[in-house]
């Protein structure tokens, strides 16, 4: 016998349900761990940068540049000091001479070009010679008539001479007058007379005669001595005028292998040349070569050119390759003193002075006076500390001897060698630098 089947369904599965206090509890808590964690990556991220940040601070400090020195500085050395004095001047020939023409005429021709050789006696041009030829011509004419003139009035004397006697003899007889005498005597006296008249007119004539030979004979221009034409100033066909001066034809210089220099050496200089010092020149035609020579006159005329007082120094200088060419501007250098293995400091140390301290107001204070200084001695400025930004100088003088205008020979050789001397003042703006910011 079954068993009747029950007609209840099933118990269906019961669901979790909660209530809304609890909710906004369980979203509290999870918003709380939210918070928590973006607290916590913050932490770490501000954790790292403050890391990455000492880091760099740590290795800026390590690595930053040292302070910039207050002072500049330049050590003592030894070695060689020559003193110079320095010059321009113009080149010019040993022997140089102008040669003009004493007469006026026109160029008939013309015998050297520039640069040509000459001897002593050769013929450099000829003007035209027939006028002066006829005034030789002309005088010669009329010595011949003077002479003629002369042996007349000999002639004549000679007839009066005569007379005179025969009146003297009538007249120491008592045949003849004393009238007839003295007539006789004054025709003789004015013939003696006449002879010497005619003798000085032809003395004179002879002169004139001289005179237009020479003239003559000037219009052949001849060389006076032997050299090289560096100058011609006329060609044929040309007209020279000699009314005043003598014009300049052409310029011959005697030896082109010696040359002077005219230097014009300050008034500051010149107590320190003397006639036969060593000299050195250059010119720009060739950088670089010296052309050596001596001082062999240093003149006492001042030439005075806006106040500014030269004397002229006349060096002679070898020329053998004949490069030298007159009226180059040369620079001359004559080594006046000379100190081998001395002990030597800057120019600029000397030349230093620090700049006066300030005061608390900002303002410079005033430098106490400063006693003058004794010959052949100089101030210099010794480090006393010398860190880097706050470094202290003392002044301490030396004995001191020439200068080629960049080192000075310490004289007494007061200051080894490697000595620091003070030689500028280092800009305030880059002393007072600090180290750069991080950022």
């Amino acid at each position: 016998m079954t068993k009747p089947t029950s007609s209840v369904p099933p118990a269906e599965p019961q669901i979790l349900t909660t209530t809304s206090p609890q909710i906004a509890s369980l979203e509290r808590d999870l918003a709380s761990v939210g918070d928590r964690r973006k607290w916590l990556r913050r932490i770490v991220i501000f954790l790292t940068l403050a890391l990455i940040v000492g880091g760099v601070v740590i290795w800026r400090i390590r690595h930053r540049s040292p302070s910039a020195p207050r002072f500049i500085t330049q050590s003592v050395t030894e070695g060689n000091v020559s003193e110079t004095v320095q010059s321009t001047g113009s080149v010019k020939p040993l022997t140089e001479v102008q040669v003009g023409a004493q007469v006026s005429g026109r160029v008939q021709r013309v015998f050297v070009d520039f640069n040509s050789n000459v001897k002593k006696g050769d013929v450099l041009a000829e003007l035209d010679p027939i006028t002066y030829g006829a005034q030789v011509a002309q005088q010669r004419a009329q010595l011949l008539a003077q002479e003629a003139a002369l042996a007349r009035t000999e002639v004549n004397a000679q007839t009066f001479s005569v007379v005179l006697e025969r009146a003297k003899k009538l007249r120491n007889e008592s045949l003849g007058s004393q009238a007839e005498l003295d007539t006789a005597q004054g025709q003789y006296d004015v013939a003696q007379a006449e002879i010497q008249q005619a003798k000085a007119q032809m003395a004179a004539t002879r002169a004139l005669i001289a005179s237009a030979s020479a003239n003559l004979s000037f219009t052949r221009i001849y060389a006076p001595i032997d050299g090289v034409i560096t100058n011609r100033a006329i060609d044929p066909g040309q007209t020279v005028a000699a009314s005043f001066q003598a014009p300049i034809l052409f310029v011959i210089a005697e030896d082109l292998r010696k040359m002077r220099i005219f230097a014009d050496i300050d008034e500051a200089d010149v107590g320190k040349l003397k006639e036969g010092m060593n000299a050195e020149a250059t010119v720009d035609a060739f950088p670089g070569e010296r052309f050596r020579g001596s001082v062999s006159q240093l003149r006492f005329s001042p030439n005075t050119v806006q106040g500014v007082v030269t004397y002229v120094a006349v060096v002679e200088v070898d020329n053998q390759d004949r490069k030298l060419r007159p009226g180059m501007t040369a620079t001359v250098s004559v080594r006046t003193q000379e100190a081998n293995g001395v002990f030597r400091l800057p120019n600029a140390a000397l030349r230093f002075k620090p700049s006066p301290e300030k005061g608390s107001d900002g303002k410079p204070l005033p430098k106490p006076p400063e006693r003058s200084a004794e010959p052949h001695t100089g101030r210099v400025y010794l480090l006393t500390q010398t860190q880097p930004g706050t470094e202290t100088i003392q002044p301490r003088s030396v004995h001191i001897g020439i200068t080629d205008g960049i080192y000075t020979e310490l004289s007494n050789q007061e200051l080894p060698v490697g000595t620091k001397v003070v030689t500028d003042e280092a800009d305030e703006k880059d002393s007072g630098k600090k180290a750069p910011r991080l950022f």
